[in-house]
């Protein structure tokens, strides 16, 4: 449970990365580096979609246990 949250939070960091290039500099390092519209581009947008979920999830699991 540890490692999936590590690289839950490793992915979802890339991610705020990208957002926060692609906000400030008009650069979409994704795209830049696996190419506009590939399946590895698309892999990992879901990758990181699905670490955010997780994240989610495992921030309300937390909070509930605590109560």
């Amino acid at each position: 449970m540890k490692s999936l949250y590590f690289i839950a939070l490793i992915l979802a960091i890339i991610g705020s990365i990208n957002w926060g290039l692609v906000g400030v500099a008009d650069m979409d390092l994704v795209k830049l580096i696996f190419g506009d519209k590939t399946i590895a581009t698309k892999i990992i947008y879901s990758l990181v979609g699905l670490s955010g979920l997780y994240l989610m999830y495992y921030l309300v699991l937390k909070t509930t246990k605590s109560r």
